[in-house]
């Protein structure tokens, strides 16, 4: 009996002694960083795209949501009745157009001239089209766009904003409009309290 306690002891000792010791590795430890090094609300052990742009829209790996190069907006030039004239004060817009342009080199750009519904729908669509090319001729010669990357299209009256007679209707109508367009991305910015404002 006292040999059948010492082995039950000897058994107990040895099985003990055998048990692995777990030690915290330090590859594990990375696994789980909980730190936000590039401040874009994604923690470490998640990131997948380090460096993101600051206020950059991204998804659940850290990573900045890009899309294609599709603006279309408004230029808010003031035509005379029956004219094509561009004032000079409005070149700051048409700057804006050149930047984005070189900002992005595969980008083209159409400009859309539009008139309002007085004079034939001949004469209209003349005009029209000479408030478009006016339009890319600035961005060529004054800002040092290539021609290939510019197109100039006239509407005429077809595409009224306001179907009115008013003159303040005729004066909206005169418009140009340029819609930017092609293969390059850019990053998409997340909405802020501030974004409509910019």
């Amino acid at each position: 009996m006292k040999y059948l306690f010492l082995l039950l002891g000897l058994s107990l000792a040895t099985g003990c002694s055998m048990r692995d010791i777990v030690t915290m590795d330090t590859a594990t430890q990375q696994e789980f960083d909980l730190n936000d090094n590039d401040n874009d609300g994604v923690i470490m052990a998640r990131e997948r795209c380090l460096e993101t742009v600051i206020g950059a829209d991204i998804d659940n790996y850290g990573c900045a949501t890009v899309s294609k190069i599709n603006e279309r907006q408004e230029l808010h030039i003031l035509f005379e009745n029956d004219s094509a004239d561009i004032n000079p004060r409005f070149y700051q817009q048409i700057e804006q157009i050149a930047q984005l342009m070189k900002l992005y080199p595969s980008t083209n750009v159409t400009i859309e001239g539009h008139c309002s519904k007085t004079g034939s729908y001949e004469h209209n669509l003349q005009l029209s089209q000479a408030r478009a090319q006016n339009v890319t001729q600035i961005l060529a010669d004054t800002f040092a766009i290539n021609a290939s990357r510019l197109n100039a299209i006239g509407y005429s009256y077809d595409r009224p904003i306001d179907e009115s007679d008013s003159e303040e209707a005729n004066e909206a109508n005169r418009r140009v409009i340029a819609e930017v367009t092609g293969d390059d991305s850019k990053t998409d910015m997340k909405w802020h309290i501030y974004t409509v404002d910019q």
